[in-house]
């Protein structure tokens, strides 16, 4: 039955969707482009030359997390996803945590992204001869200039993200056309002009330096298909559920391929103090090396396209999961508001946008855009691990009737998920204790183990703070039945034209 938490029908969002829309924003929210560019000359200052290996080991459990979205979303497709399915089959407690892990995670990542999009830019201007500003040198490495020309983008995707998802959707399209090409023109050019040698000692785990190495590695790896869940958060407002759910799955699929060809490729080029010892600037670099100008640029541009597309792809999800908990008085009215010209929450996506504005700005208290990015990875990584496993114990929970119904089902629906949880547990209760014992002070560091807690846990921590005001001052349903509003609830509004 469909619940009334504010006294009346409670609102819902127009259906116009299909799967190529889901795919858009799935693979704009994962953001290939940026987590080959950026995030394998992180990884590799970690794990060495086993970047293929990393990405493939990670895809394990992934797809065991992709498996209980798609199952769970299924029965109950819901904008609030592992909000709701934790919520309902868990505890109301942990499924709140799940809601809000991925609000702050996703603000947390698009003040890490504004960065980088500004440093693309800055960037872009060097390659343009554009190296000062009224005096100032332009420097790609600084978290001040790199935010400061970010947050400009993240205003204007985010007024893109209110006028409606699918207009945000084809824009997302026309810009992963072009990534993609150019991605795969030069990675494919890399494998077979590259002057390293090929070695299949890349694709050996084994080899990895320590075990904290490989557990970061695989965190690194983690928050690099992080995002294929974005389909599910349009889930109210596809045609048919099931869009949903192949969206994720061919987004995840397309992921694991482009990140090995990328590995491979950056390998091939790039020796491995080249490779982690250019960070934020990888792709430029690999560009330069394959390529004389103007055409070195364009793996350049393309980063800037897929770090544009990827602000504008974590705004509309996050902002779907608050409307989702807005609606069940778990969080406050003004972000279930819809517009009645656009059929969007846009007075949510507008606050979205300017939360991860402040948060940007509170980042650079990190001086080196460098060291940002590997204490938010590090931060956000941490809490997807638990996001994911909890959301997939939730699947387990709820099928495991299955086991004695049909054993082959039970696997897939039960085994696997409960395998992949605790895979992800493991991995981030071993770093949470390694970063703890590597120090014995804080220190404002990306190399500082306390430091590198300090925002997960202040990220669980809120959440069972804003859990208890939701429970005992909103006083919402939500605590007592664990149960979330209906997706197919009447929509109070009109379906814009």
């Amino acid at each position: 039955m469909t619940q009334k938490p504010y006294g009346v029908d409670p609102p819902s969002l127009p259906k116009t969707l299909g799967v190529m829309d889901g795919v858009a924003i799935a693979a704009s929210s994962t953001a290939a482009t940026t987590s080959i560019g950026i995030g394998l000359g992180v990884t590799a200052g970690v794990v060495g030359l086993h970047l293929p290996a990393i990405m493939l080991l990670a895809f394990l459990p992934i797809l065991g997390i992709a498996g209980a979205f798609s199952r769970l979303n299924r029965v109950e497709p819901n904008a609030g996803n592992g909000y709701v399915w934790v919520g309902r089959s868990l505890s109301p407690w942990l499924g709140f945590l799940v809601g809000w892990a991925s609000i702050v995670a996703t603000v947390a990542f698009l003040a890490y992204t504004t960065a980088v999009t500004g440093s693309a830019m800055i960037q872009l201007a060097g390659e343009a001869g554009l190296r000062t500003v009224a005096g100032l040198a332009l420097d790609p490495g600084s978290t001040a200039q790199t935010t400061a020309v970010g947050v400009v983008v993240l205003v204007a995707v985010t007024l893109t993200a209110v006028t409606g998802v699918r207009s945000a959707a084809r824009l997302q399209g026309g810009l992963l056309v072009f990534e993609y090409v150019v991605l795969l023109g030069f990675c494919g050019y890399g494998i077979v002009a590259g002057p390293h040698p090929f070695s299949l000692s890349w694709f050996d785990p084994f080899q990895i330096p320590s075990a904290t190495a490989l557990a970061q590695g695989l965190l690194l790896s983690v928050f690099c298909y992080w995002g294929f869940e974005a389909a599910f958060s349009v889930n109210e407002e596809v045609r048919d559920p099931r869009d949903a759910s192949r969206a994720g799955t061919i987004t995840l699929v397309t992921m694991l391929g482009l990140f090995v060809l990328g590995s491979v490729a950056f390998q091939r080029v790039l020796s491995e103090d080249e490779l982690a010892g250019h960070g934020a600037e990888g792709l430029a670099f690999l560009g330069n090396r394959l390529a004389d100008q103007p055409l070195a640029a364009l793996p350049l541009v393309a980063l800037m396209f897929s770090a544009v597309a990827s602000l504008q792809a974590g705004v509309i999800p996050t902002a779907r999961g608050m409307f989702a908990m807005s609606r069940d008085r778990t969080l406050g009215p003004v972000w279930s508001r819809v517009s009645a010209r656009y059929g969007t929450p846009a007075i949510g996506t507008l606050l979205i946008g300017a939360t991860a504005v402040v948060v940007a700005t509170l980042s650079l208290v990190i001086p080196r855009l460098a060291d940002m990015i590997m204490a938010t990875v590090n931060a956000v990584g941490i809490v997807v691990a638990l996001s994911y496993a909890l959301i997939a114990l939730a699947a387990a929970a709820r099928f495991r009737g299955l086991l004695r119904e049909d054993w082959r089902e039970g696997i897939r629906a039960v085994v696997l998920p409960t395998l992949s949880a605790l895979a992800l547990l493991g991995l981030g209760g071993y770093l949470t204790w390694s970063f703890y014992t590597s120090t014995d002070h804080f220190e404002v560091s990306a190399d500082n183990g306390w430091f590198l807690l300090l925002a997960p846990t202040v990220m669980i921590a809120s959440g069972f703070l804003a859990a208890a005001w939701a429970k005992w001052v909103r006083r919402s349903p939500y605590f007592t039945t664990g149960q979330g509003t209906d997706a197919d609830a009447p929509q109070l509004l009109a379906t814009p034209n």
